[in-house]
């Protein structure tokens, strides 16, 4: 029976391909004293599929792709926080996590002398446990066709993804950081003028004093409605409608009146809401400010939804397929808002597959440039970190000409879990008779020295970031799981965060530390290998 199970799933590579996938997010739900693997029981599932059936392994494209799809994802949707963040905070990040890294390499070579193992092999245990499929392309590269790195990666893997999850939970065990709330939701209100002192005063005059933390959408004068203009003069008895948080609209309301529902919104003859997807791509990455939106008929931007945030209009902001637009114009215009704005709900699903395919042919390239290495040779930042650091710099730009970079949130959220999904489950079933000959034989060291490498950098950052720059817990999870590099860990990290604020982090240190580590590999081997 079992013979037959075997033959069908090497006879039918897809059919393991998706049996590990639906085993491995099952174990994935399992919960032990609140600790479970998440996406990364796709790996242990495929670990066992493929020690099991060793000839069911899918090509090793189908997991090259996987991974490609996961890290432009990252990269087109965080490459503006990325940039910014290397001019502030994010240069103490990168330098808590190469101190990491480098202590972690420490520990794989120290420890290889102490088990016996050639330092080419403790290379490849310290690339395994930090996942980095590039490091261990360094590695060979550097070892002149050695095989002894391949089987020490093949080993320590494993470990490699489920660590840092495990030193991440009892860091949050240990630590039991307060989270940050969510931001708070963005409320709509009507406040009528009682001030006296405020009579004679321009919609500009307030802007930086009581509607300070508010937007303003809408005016009512004399017994009509207008659109905001910084020039209105405002008088006792009329009336704002406010968007902004309960306690940006409180301090308002403390400032000009009282609440007054329904004082505008009982009236729509002048002008009504309405929400709109964006689907147009002509608007779709440029600023708000340089959209001129009002240039045909009155209009005025509320707020936007974009995932489950929602978030106040100002003149930097750009938009993304797939935003909701709360949009306030003249009745008889709502079909030209619908019109402007595109208002397709596919828009939330679908993207430009000429962008993404130039933006994957240009990080591939940029992949396969040889960096000059003085004295060394050259490295290059290959199929992991070339297209991440092209998906950054893209995403930076938001758009060239007519061709928009971005990818509507949710299409990108299914693409980035649709990737990782298929690279851990090609991965784990290509490492799996390795990895069970290899421990069965005289692997046990070399798996404990990889445990406690991958253990060292996670504890390396949590005592630094903690103890000497404060951070926050999200911030260091960010950290961790860029330095350790498995994009499973990132998930697991958003999980622990009960946010996404982590992406941040891994997408501001993983293209760092995955240079580092090549550096760091090639200039140990060239020297002492």
């Amino acid at each position: 029976m079992l013979q037959l199970f075997r033959h069908t799933l090497e006879s039918t590579p897809i059919l393991a391909l998706f049996l590990v996938i639906g085993a491995g997010y099952a174990l994935g739900r399992i919960s032990v004293f609140g600790f479970s693997l998440g996406v990364g029981g796709v790996l242990f599932a495929g670990l066992a599929l493929g020690a099991f059936a060793p000839g069911s392994v899918p090509p090793p494209m189908v997991g090259s792709i996987g991974l490609l799809l996961f890290l432009y994802g990252i990269g087109v949707q965080y490459g503006v926080q990325f940039f910014a963040g290397l001019r502030g905070a994010g240069q103490k990040h990168n330098l808590i996590a190469f101190a990491a890294v480098m202590g972690g390499l420490a520990v794989s070579v120290w420890g290889g002398q102490w088990i016996d193992i050639s330092l080419r092999m403790a290379s490849g245990v310290f690339a395994g446990a930090m996942t980095s499929t590039a490091a261990l392309q360094a590695a060979l590269e550097a070892s002149h066709g050695n095989g002894d790195a391949a089987v020490g990666y093949a080993v320590a893997y494993p470990f490699g993804v489920v660590g840092p999850m495990l030193g991440l939970y009892l860091a949050g065990r240990i630590l039991k950081p307060v989270l940050t709330p969510p931001p708070a939701p963005i409320v709509v209100s009507e406040i009528t003028i009682d001030e006296a002192k405020l009579a004679g005063a321009a919609l500009s005059e307030l802007a930086d004093g009581p509607l300070a933390g508010v937007q303003v959408i809408g005016v009512r004068q004399g017994h009509q409605n207008r659109l905001p203009d910084p020039g209105l003069v405002l008088g006792v008895g009329d009336a704002l409608m406010v968007s902004g948080t309960v306690a940006g609209v409180e301090a308002a309301r403390t400032a000009l009146g009282h609440l007054d529902p329904g004082r505008l919104m009982k009236d729509r003859s002048a002008f009504d809401g309405t929400e709109v997807f964006v689907s147009d791509a002509e608007i779709v990455g440029v600023p708000l400010g340089e959209l001129n939106l009002g240039k045909d008929f009155p209009l005025q931007i509320a707020f936007i939804r974009r995932g489950d945030a929602m978030i106040l209009p100002h003149p930097f902001l750009t938009l993304e397929f797939g935003d909701r637009v709360m949009a306030i114009a003249p009745a008889k215009h709502a079909a030209d808002v619908r019109k402007l704005f595109g208002n397709s709900i596919t828009a939330t699903a679908e993207f430009s597959y000429v962008s993404l395919g130039m933006g994957m042919v240009l990080g591939v390239l940029l992949g396969l440039v040889p960096i000059p290495l003085p004295w060394i040779g050259s490295f290059s930042l290959g199929l992991a970190g070339g297209p991440l650091v092209m998906a950054l710099i893209l995403g930076r730009l938001g758009r060239v000409g007519k061709i928009s970079w971005r990818l509507p949130l949710s299409a990108n959220l299914v693409m980035r879990n649709y990737g990782l999904t298929i690279f851990l489950a090609s991965v784990g079933m290509a490492s799996g008779l390795p990895f069970v000959q290899q421990v069965g034989a005289d692997g046990l060291p070399m798996l404990a020295l990889g445990a406690v490498t991958v253990l060292v950098v996670v504890a390396l950052v949590v005592i630094l970031g903690k103890v000497f720059l404060r951070l926050p817990f999200p911030e260091l999870l960010g950290i961790a799981a860029g330095a350790t590099g498995n994009p499973a860990v990132l998930v697991f990290a958003n999980r622990l965060a009960k946010s996404d604020r982590p992406n941040l982090g891994y997408a501001m240190i993983f293209p760092s530390m995955t240079i580092v580590k090549i550096v760091a590999l090639q200039v140990l081997l060239h020297l002492y290998g």
